[in-house]
């Protein structure tokens, strides 16, 4: 099989192309660097430096499924920067799926769960609902194989740990290792359903190999903690700032149609890897 990931030298795909060269696939690469980093390159995956939001070419004849991973993440830059996100996250999904249109290739499109806190709380979340809703009009008007898969809160090695791209995760881990107090912003009492990057993987995975087009997908741990549970695990001194606009006050997965459908399974508990990296 050969597979080509759309930002595949950031967080997620650099983990989705490990994994799928162990399962014997061939991986081509399209990233642009922006967020991603050419040290997350991976031996025996051919990488390209090409930006989604240009016209693609047929660069590789027989790709055989196209995981759709690039995109300007994260709710907080995505004020200071609507416009590069809109072109980024919309336009670029709009010349992926028109590429896979028309060779006729199946899409594995990373979607956010962010979607179910307010489409216009954000522009990231606004851009991610409408890369959705143009997934879904390739499908229904031109018969595409399209599945979309939603993340939530995802964690693990290659978390981006510098910049304003970097997860609450990423920034706790920092100051932690640095004896600095966690900074916690608003109350603290937000709760997130931190999902382990190799779960996330394993379910976008399933979807090709299973086949299930024309459908949406809830790939989350299905409990949630609140930031300040999460700074009582790491047994460190906080102070609080000001909230982050634009934030949900809650995620958590309750849909468990992966779970019937796709007999996916999140297995990696969030204290258990977080004292992992604590003892290190």
């Amino acid at each position: 099989m050969r597979a080509l990931v759309t930002g595949g030298a950031g967080f997620v795909g650099t983990n989705l192309v490990k994994r799928l060269l162990k399962e014997d696939y061939e991986v081509i690469v399209f990233d642009n660097y922006s967020t991603g980093f050419r040290e997350n390159q991976i031996k025996g995956a051919r990488y390209g430096d090409i930006d989604i939001r240009k016209e693609f070419i047929n660069f590789y004849e027989d790709i055989d499924v196209i995981f759709h991973m690039a995109a300007l993440p994260r709710i907080k830059p995505s004020f200071e920067n609507p416009t590069e996100v809109v072109d980024v996250n919309v336009n670029g999904t709009a010349n992926v799926l028109e590429y896979a249109r028309r060779n006729d290739i199946p899409v594995i499109y990373a979607g956010s769960s962010s979607v179910h806190g307010g489409t216009y709380k954000n522009p990231y979340t606004f851009t991610k609902w409408q890369a959705e809703e143009l997934c879904k009009m390739y499908e229904k008007i031109y018969g595409l194989d399209i599945t979309i898969c939603r993340f939530y809160n995802v964690y693990g090695d290659y978390m981006i740990n510098e910049g304003s791209y970097r997860t609450v995760l990423s920034i706790f881990l920092e100051q932690y290792k640095n004896n600095k107090p966690l900074t916690i912003t608003g109350d603290g009492e937000q709760r997130r359903d931190f999902t382990h990057v190799d779960d996330i993987v394993d379910g976008m995975i399933k979807c090709f190999e299973k086949k299930a087009y024309g459908e949406v997908f809830e790939f989350g741990r299905g409990k949630n903690y609140s930031i300040n549970e999460l700074v009582d695990m790491f047994g460190s001194d906080r102070i609080y700032i000001d909230e982050i606009p634009g934030e949900a006050r809650e995620t958590l997965r309750r849909d468990d149609y992966a779970l019937m459908e796709l007999n996916w399974k999140p297995k990696i508990n969030l204290d258990e890897w977080l004292g992992e990296q604590l003892w290190e």
